[in-house]
């Protein structure tokens, strides 16, 4: 029978999304769980209800550090007890495919997204954690891209990858929620409380967005440091790499008009002129769900040569 499909997993340190992708970049049917407890068992029971005849392959996309070979997790931050795990160990009846989540969503943009037109782009996944990937040239590089575990704050906040002053955590979505309950523990006043029903150990950053829309300054500037951190990382990418563009995915670039629009005054003033007048900051037109599943799908499809 022929092969019209492909699933795509995308696995993060949250929640593990799984979707079944036509050749042609159509989702199907998709699912989401959370990343917690037996992490393989819960993506074993993703994908098999996902599989059907025509299907491809199974793509998966992982938060860390990837021997695409051996399929295994050399290391990953947010998911530790994966560390030395092989995903053949899953034993599926349909070839396998493994690579970093973030490289995974540079194939998703650079297929469907806002990477078709580009040569040249860096693509940050803006979750749990901040991941990375780089196209140049038109092709994906072979390298680590572990963008979120740049050094953006020398002596800082220790990071579960064994660094400090990880720009992960000071703008992703987790460093939004410790830094929201770190002020509201100093007795800080703000609406935010209201948001999360009183328990402050369960701000999200939905919540912090929610508060700051209604004018709660704290709210506000908890983004707006994020932001500046997030600039940071951005101009740094900026004077190494010089890309035709930084593509955002994820959870956070919900937030754009004030988180993101932060982080561009912030790299703005940090990055060569030059090079940053030449830059575009996009949000990926695929969704934070959606990039990493079709770029894990696409991990399948692209290299069994179905047409698109």
């Amino acid at each position: 029978m022929p092969k019209h499909y492909a699933i795509g997993v995308d696995l993060g340190g949250t929640s593990l999304r799984a979707a079944l992708v036509s050749r042609d970049g159509e989702i199907l049917e998709k699912t989401r769980v959370p990343s917690s407890g037996n992490v393989m068992a819960s993506l074993r029971k993703a994908v098999e209800g996902l599989l059907r005849e025509g299907v491809a392959g199974v793509g998966i996309g992982a938060a860390g550090v990837i021997d695409a070979r051996s399929m295994t997790i050399v290391s990953s931050p947010n998911l530790p007890e994966l560390n030395g795990k092989s995903f053949k160990s899953l034993g599926f009846d349909v070839p396998l495919a493994v690579a970093n989540d973030a490289n995974a969503a540079v194939i998703g943009e650079k297929w469907l997204g806002a990477g078709r037109e580009l040569e040249s782009f860096v693509l940050m996944t803006l979750g749990t954690g901040i991941g990375g990937g780089i196209l140049h040239g038109g092709r994906l590089l072979d390298v680590a891209a572990e963008i979120g575990h740049m050094t953006v704050e020398a002596g800082g906040l220790s990071c579960p990858c064994g660094n400090v002053g990880c720009l992960e955590r000071y703008a992703s979505a987790r460093a939004i929620s410790d830094s929201a309950t770190k002020g509201l523990e100093e007795g800080t006043e703000s609406i935010l409380r209201e948001y999360c029903g009183g328990n402050i150990y369960k701000i999200t950053p939905e919540h912090v967005y929610g508060a700051a829309r209604e004018g709660d300054n704290f709210s506000r500037e908890v983004l707006k440091e994020a932001g500046r951190y997030l600039g940071v990382g951005i101009a740094n990418i900026v004077n190494i790499l010089s890309p035709q563009a930084v593509i955002l995915t994820g959870g956070l670039t919900g937030a754009w008009d004030i988180f993101v629009e932060e982080a561009k005054k912030e790299a703005a003033r940090r990055a060569f002129k030059s090079l940053f007048e030449k830059l575009q900051i996009l949000p990926s037109p695929l969704g934070g769900d959606d990039s990493g599943v079709l770029g894990a799908a696409a991990l399948i499809l692209h290299e069994q040569g179905i047409p698109r």
